[in-house]
């Protein structure tokens, strides 16, 4: 029996299809949500359209901040989204509503083909290759861990941070806060090509960042965990400690001259090293010809020491997806094996434009591990020597195109393989090309707080300019 529109704001306590428990903190339930995209698909194809593709989301979320033992704010977010794109041919058209009523799905869905109408074609446009398509429901990834955590219990925890941070040290004199988020979702996107398909998602978090002060030294820094699962999020308690021990490392921090030594990514940063790889060999940087792997399929890229996988099925993954934003299937993938790049991430789009196949990455990447040749820190200080552990990175003076690359930086001088003092004011340089031939070290210290999954990264040489 099909649902009638003006039952969509009246929603009671839903059952999930998906795994049989009920949420709720939703409105809409997912039976309700492929209701409106199959809708969307209907009003697209009554106007005219060719093809379409329909998503639509709603997500709730609280985020609670103390500072200085005091509740500094409280946040709780309900969100909702209906997006739609339309073909006529190969002329596109996109629009979206945050109202999901009937009228307002009805307006977008003709803003939406009113746009396509007066669009330029594009030979590259349309909807996913079918034979790419997800079939089925694919593996349970568990992905969903609802919080029951209220606004009180959020503020105790948050609070049981910050005087964990406090306590580490007298010279921690000031705080930017701790806070605790919990957020939810669940979304469901079709397309005219028979996909529908959806899930449930969360991601829950605590961070902390206080301030150490000695004499005329002043420093700050954080510390922080994401999880899918509020069971494995590390102890509050932790995150504070860590970032009390970090900010009071920091103090009488100097500079160094310039030199050429090895530098050591530590983990946190080590991820966004291998970020500026990713944005390199994807399909809009590689159509634009904008990237400075132009090229490099099958050839090398990274020393012999570096494996890449994309693994988009690990089970409460923050980046794990049975399908991409496209509906196309995701699959095991080895991106760089001993330092050969095997493959792109592609998009339907990008992919048309490269006379290639989506990788199924429209949306982005799933689950990069970045596995570590059995180095724990400690043993990547000791094969580094004497040169530069980075803790924190500034500016954005990176060239995607000549992979140029120059950022303010401060962390630690190490020499005989152990940390000696702090640094700061410096500048690190050198060229991603070389960068990546020359690592000569992955760490073991692996910290889950996104898609890529990564340990410290030790570089043989860079410029590190100072004084």
């Amino acid at each position: 029996m099909r649902r009638c529109a003006a039952c969509y704001d009246t929603q009671p306590e839903i059952n999930d299809e998906f795994s049989g428990v009920k949420h709720e903190q939703f409105s809409y339930s997912p039976d309700v949500l492929r209701q409106l995209v199959a809708d969307g698909l209907r009003l697209a194809k009554e106007q005219g359209a060719s093809g379409a593709e329909i998503d639509v989301s709603e997500g709730y979320g609280l985020n609670v901040t103390v500072r200085k033992g005091e509740v500094e704010t409280i946040e709780h977010n309900r969100d909702k989204g209906f997006g739609a794109t339309v073909y006529f041919g190969q002329r596109r058209g996109h629009a979206s509503s945050s109202d999901l009523s009937p009228q307002a799905l009805r307006d977008t869905m003709s803003k939406a083909c009113s746009i396509a109408r007066h669009t330029a074609e594009d030979p590259y446009a349309g909807l996913p290759d079918e034979a790419l398509l997800l079939r089925g429901d694919g593996p349970d990834l568990d992905l969903y861990h609802p919080w029951p955590i209220d606004v009180d219990a959020a503020v105790e925890l948050a609070k049981s941070s910050e005087s964990a941070a406090l306590a580490v040290d007298k010279r921690i004199t000031n705080s930017d806060g701790a806070s605790v988020s919990s957020q939810g979702s669940h979304f469901m996107y079709g397309n005219s090509l028979g996909f529908t398909g959806g899930y449930y998602t969360s991601r829950h978090g605590i961070t902390c960042s206080v301030i150490a002060e000695e004499g005329e030294s002043m420093q700050r820094d954080d510390w922080y965990s994401v999880a899918r699962d509020a069971a494995d999020l590390e102890a509050a308690e932790s995150v504070g400690r860590r970032a009390g021990e970090r900010s009071v490392q920091r103090l009488h921090a100097r500079k160094i001259g310039t030199r050429q030594v090895p530098v050591l990514f530590e983990a946190p940063l080590a991820s966004g090293f291998i970020g500026h790889f990713v944005g390199a060999v994807s399909g809009g940087s590689l159509y634009r010809k904008s990237s400075f792997l132009l090229d490099s399929l099958g050839k090398k890229v990274f020393s012999d020491k570096v494996q890449i996988l994309e693994r988009p099925h690990l089970r409460k993954g923050l980046g794990s997806g049975n399908f991409d934003s496209e509906g196309v299937a995701t699959r095991d993938r080895d991106i760089v094996k001993d330092g050969v790049l095997q493959g792109y991430f592609l998009g339907s789009y990008s992919a048309r434009k490269l006379g290639m196949q989506s990788t199924g990455n429209a949306g982005g990447t799933h689950n990069l591990l970045v596995p570590s040749e059995g180095a724990s820190f400690e043993d990547l200080l000791k094969r580094m020597g004497t040169g530069l552990l980075v803790t924190e990175l500034l500016g954005h003076g990176i060239n995607q195109v000549t992979g140029d690359y120059s950022r303010g930086a401060s962390g630690y001088w190490v020499e005989g393989g152990t940390i000696q003092y702090p640094v700061e004011e410096i500048t690190i340089a050198g060229n991603l090309k070389e960068m990546y031939m020359g690592i000569i070290g992955i760490g073991n210290d692996i910290i889950v707080r996104g898609s890529r999954q990564c340990g410290s990264i030790l570089v043989e040489r860079m410029t590190v300019a100072g004084e």
